[in-house]
């Protein structure tokens, strides 16, 4: 499976999102994160620790990904339409993380009419860094219930963080939510490989 994450806005946990949902996809296949983000998040994540995939950067790509089951590829923001339009044709499922802030629903809302447009049905949004308050989440999950959306939202926790500093998965460090966390991300990987 190629999945890829992709958001018309930067700030919304893509690559948290990509990096646990290569791990998630890592427990049972071979797995490899493509690192297309020109900030290269990814890349550092994995360089400051140890994660249990290989992440290599995108122009390296194609050395590396023979003999993967599964390739995650973290995009840069803000993709154009011809990018979205290669990415819809180059992946299996497109996941669009957003935030339930106004501004990333907005934002989202733009990719899936682009989306449309290119007549991809191979998407789904990713509800990401969700605050304690669960009113915020519902309205953001109303705002977006036409569209096909994860029933599992992804909440804020600083154990995401944590891990990314310490280049390990969240479930890793020594956090007392970093177990909750977690369990977020087991949670979607059943909505991804049911």
């Amino acid at each position: 499976m190629l999945v890829t994450c992709a958001s018309a806005k930067g700030g919304v946990g893509k690559t948290t999102s990509a990096v646990h949902i290569a791990a998630l996809l890592a427990q049972n296949d071979r797995t490899i994160l493509i690192d297309g983000d020109p900030n290269h998040s990814a890349l550092k994540w994995a360089k400051r620790g140890e994660l249990p995939f290989q992440v290599v950067d995108l122009m390296a790509a194609s050395r590396h990904t023979r003999n993967y089951e599964h390739i995650v590829f973290d995009t840069p923001a803000r993709p154009k339409q011809d990018d979205l339009e290669a990415l819809v044709e180059g992946c299996d499922l497109l996941i669009i993380p957003t935030t339930p802030d106004i501004l990333s629903i907005d934002a989202t809302l733009e990719t899936v009419d682009m989306l449309n447009a290119l007549k991809c049905d191979r998407y789904r949004i990713l509800l990401t860094i969700i605050p304690p308050s669960r009113k915020t989440g519902e309205q953001a999950r109303e705002a977006l219930a036409d569209l096909p959306l994860f029933e599992r939202s992804i909440r804020q926790y600083a154990a995401y963080e944590k891990a990314a500093l310490a280049g390990v998965i969240v479930n890793q460090v020594k956090d007392r939510n970093a177990r909750i966390a977690w369990r977020d991300f087991e949670a979607l990987g059943k909505e991804l490989l049911p």
